[in-house]
């Protein structure tokens, strides 16, 4: 297996809470590199810190099996705790999620100026509800993501070109895919080797789910639609379409269950005029193109979908929260927010025809406000700018937008 690479993005987050009594808590779906963060945090107190004791908890090990419930948690971690004077305890707790109760005794270490927490979860809920009220002002939450294009080119070692970009459209950002040569019959199996384990693990297991039938045909229907407004009458009217009878609310918890487990992600649609959240119909996105394909095959006819998959997976990876926006009819592909700054996106695939120039321009044209607005396309040769609408290609937005 190759070495492990820093993800600076990631360290830049997490350094400055390093010796903070707040409970670091890194989000994301199985398999995205949590755990390889962690050692980033392990290395960086191994060279930073004079006086440490590293206690490390993986329930992905055999070895912590017995610890089952936040009694067993605490027990263990003050069997390995130093009471020494001025050594600060370093606790690591892998899928905290597989162990009930958990906040009990994270909120009791975290109150105790000798010990430090980190912990990783690969189920949104588990900071969720009750829960995130118990842990109340104790955490920063760090949302942990699959490679974004840059890293993607690290991790590979591939130069910036149209060839690497269709290679991470088709295959995806999940870390360890640099450790095999990306074909179809390698990448693919493992891609649907890790979905199977989120899928018995964090969904069939968790919410004792037995239609696996119906969970299949949902993910796929899902992956066909991306860029879509989903919501469960256009579900169920397509299963039924298909012979399936499958009720409303069924469809809402199974959905449910896959943006839990990080497999897709949901985007809320605002209305732009009247500034307000619409309470029905989300697009969804997969939080990997890679397992995406995996499931739902590759298919060159799919790539409009895939490229504003791959442009809301930047987004959201490098820390902007983004709705999907109405304009009177019109519809804004992506609202991005950061740092209380706003950006109209439209996102297509190439704009040869006028009509589609008219389209993706003239809509942002009609949003009177003077946040940015941009286009993205695999254009490589198309303007820079349309009466003031920024122009991006796929290629340079990946590079450069942040």
């Amino acid at each position: 297996m190759k070495d492990v690479l820093v993800r600076p993005k990631y360290d830049t987050r997490i350094r400055p809470f390093i010796g903070k009594s707040l409970i670091k808590v890194l989000i994301g779906q199985r398999r995205v590199g949590k755990s390889y963060l962690l050692r980033q945090v392990q290395a960086e107190i191994s060279a930073t810190s004079a006086s440490y004791n590293l206690i490390l908890i993986d329930k992905e090990r055999e070895d912590f099996r017995q610890i089952t419930n936040d009694i067993e948690l605490s027990a263990y971690i003050h069997s390995k705790a130093v009471t020494t004077p001025g050594v600060m305890n370093y606790v690591f707790i892998d899928e905290v999620q597989e162990i009930k109760d958990f906040e009990n005794s994270v909120r009791s270490f975290a109150a105790q100026p000798n010990y430090d927490l980190y912990i990783t979860g690969s189920n949104s809920e588990i900071l969720s509800g009750e829960l995130a009220t118990r842990l109340s002002g104790r955490y920063i939450q760090i949302p942990v993501f699959s490679l974004d294009f840059k890293e993607f080119l690290t991790f590979h070692d591939l130069e910036s070109n149209q060839e690497s970009l269709h290679l991470f459209l088709k295959y995806g950002g999940m870390p360890f895919l640099r450790n095999l040569e990306l074909r179809d019959e390698l990448a693919f199996e493992y891609l649907k080797n890790v979905f199977t384990s989120i899928l018995y693990r964090d969904i069939l297991t968790r919410y004792n789910i037995r239609n696996v039938n119906f969970l299949d045909r949902l993910i796929r229907f899902t992956a066909d639609n991306i860029g879509s407004i989903l919501n469960a009458k256009k579900v169920s009217d397509y299963l039924k379409s298909q012979k399936i009878n499958i009720s409303v609310n069924t469809i809402l918890d199974y959905l449910a269950y896959l943006v839990n487990s990080q497999i897709i992600v949901p985007v809320k649609r605002i209305d732009l005029k009247g500034k307000r959240n619409f309470e029905v119909g989300e697009k969804y996105y997969f939080q990997d193109l890679g397992m995406r394909n995996a499931l739902a095959g590759f298919r060159i006819s799919d790539i409009g979908k895939l490229i504003e998959n791959c442009v809301f997976h930047h987004l959201i990876s490098n820390g902007f929260t983004v709705f999907t926006g109405d304009w009177q009819t019109q519809e804004i592909d992506f609202v991005a927010e950061k740092n209380n700054e706003r950006v109209y996106i439209q996102v297509t695939y190439v704009l040869t025809e006028q009509s589609t120039i008219d389209r993706e321009f003239g809509n942002l044209a009609l949003i009177p406000d003077n946040y940015r607005k941009l286009v993205v396309s695999m254009d490589p040769s198309f303007t820079n700018t349309v009466n003031g609408i920024e122009h991006w290609n796929l290629l340079r937005f990946l590079e450069e937008f942040s």
